[in-house]
């Protein structure tokens, strides 16, 4: 299924039409992991898979492909049926009610934040980019999202190597969702991030910069600005931090470090 489609709309302005436009397309995806509901994922269709792997890894239900044995997309409509190894223990308690993710906040009825910010281990801190790497990322962004030229409603998240080669980008009408995809595809193809960094189209909160941090991502940035809790944590967790990343200008809020300026 495709990202977008076509519906009818009254255009009001100094005269009223009506024809058709392009929307978003938003569905529910229903996580079940080894016969168990885990969450309800508010999505744009496509790449289930990888939003399953992805959202498994950041929620540290899983801490490697390893662990999973197979995720079935196709049986059910709407629904990941994820299978995991034998041995794998899974902290289900954790997760204290089933996980509504609406595509403005992923974070909703979490029973804390204490429990997500102590999850993973801060990034180390060996890895440079160049300032012309992270200059050229928009603008490769931009070419590569296509359904956004159509629909303005979706939002995007790529990945870049360390020299600005763009290596994945996925698009979701949920910010974390786009980047659950993301992390998801590099999980189940076995591709190392911690030399990587993330671009993000809309504004960096603090739940993605957590996700960022299950996945080894030493840097994030954003074409918008960052939340205050975003930077906070980038800071404690040694990432790097860019906001409003619109050539020739950005601002590092965290890890300046690892720039290489011209």
């Amino acid at each position: 299924m495709g990202g977008d489609k076509e519906i009818r709309v009254a255009r009001v302005g100094q005269s009223k039409t009506e024809e058709l436009d392009r929307v978003a397309v938003e569905e529910p995806l229903q996580l079940v992991v080894d016969g168990r509901p885990v969450a309800v994922l508010m999505r744009t269709p496509g790449y289930d898979g990888e939003l399953a792997a992805g959202f498994l890894w950041t929620e540290g239900i899983v801490d490697s492909r390893d662990q999973i044995r197979r995720i079935d997309v196709e049986s059910r409509d709407n629904h990941a049926l994820v299978f995991l190894e034998d041995g794998v223990e899974v902290d289900f308690g954790r997760l204290t009610r089933h996980l509504f993710s609406a595509s403005s906040c992923g974070l909703c009825g979490k029973a804390s934040i204490e429990a997500i910010t102590t999850r993973s281990e801060p990034v180390s801190g060996d890895v440079i980019f160049r300032e012309a790497a992270l200059m050229e990322a928009p603008e490769t962004l931009r070419r590569a999202q296509e359904t956004f030229e159509e629909t303005g409603g979706l939002h995007a998240s790529a990945v870049f190597g360390q020299e600005g080669d763009l290596l994945v980008l996925r698009e979701d009408v949920g910010r974390h969702n786009a980047l659950d995809k993301v992390l998801g595809w590099a999980l189940l193809e076995g591709v190392d991030l911690s030399r990587s960094f993330a671009l993000m189209s809309g504004r960096l909160s603090f739940e993605l910069m957590q996700k960022a941090l299950a996945g080894r991502l030493p840097m994030v940035a954003g074409i918008s600005a960052p939340s205050s809790l975003a930077v906070e944590f980038a800071r404690e967790s040694n990432q790097t931090l860019v906001g409003f990343l619109r050539p020739p200008r950005f601002n590092v809020y965290a890890g300046m470090e690892r720039l290489e300026l011209q």
